[in-house]
């Protein structure tokens, strides 16, 4: 058994049902469930004022829990990233708390990495995720690795697409890429970029930079990408992982052709940084758990791709 603390340091909780049912099915699961005391605060969009939501973080730092959950994502770091108790954060994740989630959480996860060097886990939120009709029993299994300490990496298929992009490989040989001991920080792409040039994005070189989003057009993605790309991150790093990009519609008879696929095929002209797809997180159900910050290796061989921490 767990104690997992459930907090929520960005946009109010409007789905309660779904809150609701994601604190029962980790009771079911086994695990003791903490909520913080604001969790269903809810001001303007936010949940809380900037300072009911700063007291919940410094609360989940302080709960001793083993994994501080946030209900879900939303808006509302960025506001206050200059005021985050980061070294209780550090001290919380020393003492053997694990930090997760995704989305906005974004945000505190790259300053909180930025500013002490801690390690946190993007995965799944309280309300989507758990709290979904019939919660994912991939993000479950993940989750419960995460929890028992049992997590070693996490491995997909690449889409065809990705063969014809790689270098081929000598003679007959499928493609294949390693890289070893390399950083994996990421996660929301708007909230990634909207921290560059600011003192909350980590400065990373020869990492593996792994991105997803929602709700955003492929031409809002593709201009996100050539703002990473023109400040010359993207080329800094040893491999980019694109997971989901999804909830977006096309506009047919104006898009004509420009979709995702176009958005991804351009950037690979543009960077030697190997581009993969596939990568199974973001905004899906099926999602995998990846330790932000931590060295990791990557292997690709053929479409078998494998992040790899244990």
């Amino acid at each position: 058994m767990s104690h997992i603390y459930i907090y929520s340091p960005s946009s109010a909780v409007r789905d309660k049902a779904a809150f609701r049912r994601g604190a029962a099915r980790l009771r079911q699961l086994g695990h003791d469930v903490e909520i913080d005391e604001t969790a269903l605060a809810s001001h303007m969009r936010f949940a809380g004022d900037d300072a009911t939501r700063l007291a919940a973080i410094a609360r989940a730092a302080a709960s001793g829990a083993d994994v501080a959950l946030i209900s879900r994502g939303g808006y509302g770091l960025t506001r206050i990233l200059g005021e985050l108790p980061f070294k209780k954060l550090a001290k919380a994740i020393d003492g053997g708390t694990q930090f997760v989630g995704l989305s906005d959480f974004t945000a505190l996860q790259m300053a909180l990495l930025a500013k002490t060097g801690a390690c946190s886990w993007a995965g799944p939120a309280l309300g989507e995720d758990f709290g979904a009709e019939a919660p994912d029993d991939i993000m479950e299994a993940c989750f419960d690795d995460l929890v028992v300490g049992h997590g070693e990496g996490a491995g997909w298929r690449l889409p065809v697409g990705d063969l014809r992009a790689m270098k081929p490989g000598k003679g007959d040989a499928p493609p294949a890429l390693r890289v070893r001991s390399a950083t994996l920080w990421g996660g929301n792409l708007s909230v990634v970029c909207s921290l560059v040039g600011t003192p909350w994005l980590p400065a990373i070189s020869g990492g593996i930079l792994f991105l997803e989003d929602t709700h955003e057009h492929p031409y809002r993605i593709e201009r996100q990408l050539t703002q990473l790309l023109d400040a010359g991150i993207l080329g800094r790093q040893k491999a980019v992982l694109m997971g989901s990009f999804n909830r977006f519609k096309l506009v047919p008879g104006y898009d004509r052709g420009f979709n995702l696929q176009t958005v991804v095929d351009w950037l690979r002209t543009r960077t030697r940084t190997p581009v993969f797809t596939g990568l199974p997180f973001g905004h899906v159900p099926t999602k995998v758990l990846l330790p932000v910050g931590r060295k990791v290796d990557l292997m690709v061989e053929g479409r078998d791709a494998l992040v790899y921490w244990g």
